[in-house]
């Protein structure tokens, strides 16, 4: 969350239009959907995509418009703690897991909700509003777009969870005028070396950032070597094949106990439908994929756990969050987020064709498991008030994830973005990235 008293904001008028747009890209995202496909929790991490529009109209309506815009007029009296997600300080809120009961209100109220909230901020950005008002809304801008990534991973578990396993979006549209060669091709894995040394990491600059970015400070860092692509899944299926799965010589005690109790054999989305002796296929959002087409693409929803346990096997680790800000710091922000559209982790041959011939960089695919606990930096100090609860009072039994997935805007996404998630977590699109 952006610093209240450092963060400077774009001028009102870039604000307005990035509000919107920002805005229009949800109501896209579930352009697919049906009004069927918006009431499902298929999961405890999960929530509707109904939630999701409601609750980032929460937030501006919370944060921004009951506090900044004279003689504001709340949508509905109730609405103020039915959609409130985790802030203590503002109001009780229903347990996350009852929000597939919503069936009221429906979509209908809730898209009206969000014209009474977006005229509402349009309006109080054509009143010269002070400049707090415009930092709150730019975090809300921000809050949104990570709804934006949360709705799309948890459409991908809801079809999962469907028997009939339905496509958000068609198979085909990646597949057309592709050269077969993208899918085939092998890319060894080659390494990057980094000197090392003393290091500043956080966040820099008058750009927006969470407060869990700041402040910047200096580690130090040994030299170190990063892969310069993800773990495949043709990579992971030879630890599997090794008996990764039956080998606790490999896994930390809490990720070995997760492994016997949910009975993990394989990456989340990975079935086989003929039983032991059939073929693997991969869900995604386009649907079910034979994973022989996605040998070269990066392995996904993986665990913490999981991703120690490859690394250890492949006789590597994990890399540090400042290891890889380190790295990624210099490199342009480029490569197979959801402005791309594909929406699945790829091969870096076809990333390469969808680039056209620019290489690939640490950027997308999936979120990269680091071996770092969340925890705050130094000096590290939250927003007043219940927006301090945004980030902070998660900073235990967390990991950091770093890089974003093939759903996070690119323009949301940066060097110093620490997300965070508990260790035992797959439905996020997460992978791995070896260090050495």
């Amino acid at each position: 969350m952006a610093r209240v008293e450092t963060v400077v904001v774009e001028a009102g008028s870039e604000l307005a239009e990035r509000f919107a747009a920002v805005r229009r890209k949800t109501l896209e995202l579930c352009a697919p959907l049906t009004p069927e496909d918006m009431m499902v929790q298929s999961c405890p991490e999960a929530s509707p995509a109904k939630w999701h529009l409601a609750h980032t109209a929460w937030f501006f309506e919370s944060f921004v418009l009951r506090e900044y815009l004279p003689g504001y007029r709340f949508f509905h009296p109730d609405f103020s703690w039915l959609f409130n997600s985790y802030y203590e300080g503002l109001s009780a809120f229903p347990e996350k897991r009852l929000r597939s009961s919503f069936s009221r209100p429906g979509i209908g109220e809730v898209l009206c909700y969000r014209e009474h909230v977006d005229e509402s901020v349009q309006r109080l950005l054509e009143s010269g509003p002070e400049p707090e008002a415009l930092k709150r809304i730019e975090l809300g801008v921000n809050h949104e777009e990570q709804h934006q990534e949360l709705l799309l991973t948890d459409i991908l578990h809801a079809f999962f969870t469907n028997p009939l396993r339905p496509a958000y979006l068609q198979k085909s549209a990646i597949h057309s005028d592709l050269p077969s060669s993208v899918f085939g091709d092998r890319n060894p894995l080659n390494w990057e070396q980094f000197e090392g040394g003393l290091r500043e990491v956080g966040h820099a600059g008058d750009g927006f950032c969470f407060d869990n970015e700041l402040a910047r400070h200096q580690v130090w860092l040994q030299p170190y070597a990063l892969a310069q692509r993800l773990v495949t899944c043709g990579e992971y299926l030879a630890f599997m094949s090794d008996g990764g799965y039956r080998r606790p010589e490999l896994w930390l005690s809490a990720g070995w106990s997760a492994v016997k109790e949910k009975g993990w054999h394989a990456p989340l989305y990975w079935t086989r439908e003929d039983g032991e002796d059939g073929g693997w296929s991969v869900f995604t959002l386009r649907g079910s994929l034979p994973l022989e087409e996605l040998m070269d693409a990066p392995v996904s929803h993986l665990s913490y756990y999981e991703a120690d346990a490859y690394a250890r096997w492949a006789g590597h680790r994990l890399p540090t969050e400042f290891e890889w800000e380190t790295a990624a710091e210099e490199e342009p922000i480029a490569g197979n987020l959801l402005d791309s559209g594909v929406l699945m982790p790829i091969s870096t041959h076809l990333l390469q064709h969808i680039l056209q011939g620019q290489s690939p960089t640490q950027w997308g695919d999936c979120w990269v498991w680091t071996g770092s606990a969340y925890l705050p930096y130094p000096g590290f100090r939250p927003l007043a008030g219940a927006l301090s609860e945004y980030n902070g009072k998660f900073m235990s039994g967390q990991m950091v994830l770093r890089g974003g997935s093939c759903v996070t805007p690119q323009r949301h996404i940066r060097s110093s973005y620490r997300n965070f998630f508990a260790p035992e977590t797959r439905w996020q699109f997460s992978g791995i990235r070896l260090a050495s």
